[in-house]
């Protein structure tokens, strides 16, 4: 009897379990999942319109990039100036018409340190140049970061005292690493104890939702493929979620684009592990703590069985 009002429990237990599980997920439109939305629990995600965020065959450029730490730059720092030109025979200074020596650009090193090669953003937003000091770049574009440090330098006494002239400074700043922009790609079901698994990846500028899932390995076994999207950031509180569901059958095995949308930094790619597997985690964790329980009592029914039966260990029951 004992045994058959456990039972009976545990089956009351995976109903709730189960319903609870239903309304966790939610309904279905077509191919496409459903998540809660801000102000109607109900609403269902929508495909966005042709035109109103880029898509694999209509990307848009990114616009200048904002340098953050801890992005990598590429800082190179010379100056113009002039030299004398040389006959290559007979080594003597090239003239010109009017008798003066002849003389061409060139391009040298700074004097006392020259600046060249990689430099990292550092936390406070600044770039440190060695003897030079450190310049704040970030919140800059690429050009800016360049004057900002050619400002700076032109300041330097060391130059002055070398009569280096401002305008023949010249900065060159790249990126090297951008590792301040960056996505995510979130899968249900991916992680150790089959949590929720995040992988931050670096964005270049034409990734789309296809790429996004390539750089993690593709899909496992356990992720749904009727339950992805794209979760766009909105920069102020309040403003109404940007959820862009993702057709993954479509664009992987049919070639339809329309649901495989350009990468935007700070973009989360997210993958819902399958309902049954998401049944099966919900079902354990509320199961498991119940027979653990069930056991302690089962163990301490047998043991206390035994007790009474071998009774004091001299013969008799007393």
């Amino acid at each position: 009897m004992a045994a058959a009002r456990r039972c009976k429990f545990l089956f009351v237990v995976a109903g709730l379990v189960l319903t609870a599980t239903g309304c966790m997920h939610g309904s279905h439109v077509g191919q496409f999942g459903s998540a809660p939305m801000p102000n109607d629990a109900n609403a269902h995600i929508q495909v966005p319109p042709e035109d109103a965020v880029p898509r694999e065959m209509k990307k848009i450029t990114l616009p200048p990039y904002v340098i953050e730490a801890p992005d990598q730059l590429l800082i190179e720092v010379v100056q113009r100036t002039k030299i004398t030109e040389f006959d290559t025979v007979s080594g003597k200074p090239l003239l010109n018409t009017d008798g003066t020596e002849r003389k061409k650009d060139v391009t040298i090193p700074l004097t006392v340190q020259p600046i060249s090669g990689p430099f990292q953003v550092r936390l406070d937003g600044s770039v440190g140049l060695g003897f030079w000091g450190a310049v704040p770049v970030a919140g800059l574009t690429l050009d800016q970061a360049a004057e900002a440090i050619k400002t700076h330098l032109t300041r330097e006494a060391a130059l002055n005292k070398f009569e280096t002239k401002p305008e023949s400074i010249i900065v060159i700043v790249d990126v090297i690493a951008y590792n301040s922009k960056r996505y995510y790609v979130i899968v249900d079901g991916g992680g150790q104890g089959a949590g929720e698994q995040v992988v931050s990846l670096p964005i270049t500028g034409g990734e789309t939702v296809l790429d996004a899932i390539s750089n993690i390995g593709g899909l496992s076994d356990v992720s749904s493929r009727r339950n992805i999207w794209v979760a766009r950031r909105t920069p102020h509180a309040g403003q109404p979620w940007q959820i862009l569901p993702v057709d993954w059958v479509g664009l992987s095995q049919h070639g339809i684009t329309h649901t495989n949308y350009q990468i935007l930094p700070g973009d989360r790619v997210y993958v819902k592990a399958q309902r049954l597997v998401t049944i099966d985690r919900t079902l354990a964790r509320v199961i498991a703590p119940v027979e653990r329980i069930f056991g302690i009592t089962l163990l301490g029914s047998s043991t206390v069985n035994q007790i009474a039966g071998r009774g004091n260990g001299f013969g008799n029951n007393n």
